[in-house]
């Protein structure tokens, strides 16, 4: 009797398992949803992470490809639907600290080689000029021949740029000299 309950509730438990929902990722009590609608595209959460700095937890960053990868390199230069989501998650980042970081990690994604998409990435700050609090959200998402869609709060603000700046932007999180290594290495999904 014993054993047929094991049995009837150990296969209760993966039907429960096999027929539930698939459940977002939750990093630092943020639910990261594992899809992303971009193009008519099915986005698939590739892995997310904490952008931390001083000891301090400042955004959950997520990252949204068609198919898992965890070659950076192929996610920066890949022309299709593409991703990253930021979840502040602390009351320090104000609109300067998020200018100056982004402005930072522009400059290291690109080798300090900002000219060709200067006025890319001046369109792109003046997002940020809006207050920014604690649980807002960036969507931050590559569209091919359209550009960079930036949404805040789900409230779409600004179309930017083509490609080039999708490369430079993306490498921010994802470069050579990303703004956090195991972050990157988190959205890459090589936890």
């Amino acid at each position: 009797m014993k054993k047929a309950l094991t049995t009837g509730f150990a296969s209760l438990v993966m039907t429960a398992l096999l027929t539930g929902p698939a459940a977002a990722l939750t990093v630092e009590g943020v639910d990261v949803p594992d899809t992303y609608s971009a193009m008519d595209t099915e986005l698939k959460l590739n892995g997310a992470g904490t952008r931390s700095k001083w000891f301090m937890d400042l955004y959950i960053g997520g990252l949204y490809v068609p198919e898992a990868v965890d070659d950076s390199d192929l996610v920066i230069n890949a022309d299709e639907p593409q991703a990253i989501t930021l979840h502040i998650i602390s009351g320090m980042i104000t609109s300067e600290r998020m200018t100056e970081a982004t402005l930072e990690g522009f400059e290291a994604s690109t080798d300090g080689e900002m000219a060709s998409i200067q006025e890319d990435v001046d369109q792109f700050m003046a997002v940020f000029e809006e207050e920014i609090t604690e649980g807002d959200v960036f969507d931050l998402v590559y569209l091919p021949g359209e550009g960079v869609r930036v949404l805040k709060n789900g409230e779409h603000k600004d179309t930017v740029g083509g490609l080039a700046f999708k490369k430079a932007l993306f490498g921010i999180w994802l470069s050579d000299k990303p703004a956090q290594k195991d972050l990157k290495e988190k959205m890459l999904g090589q936890r």
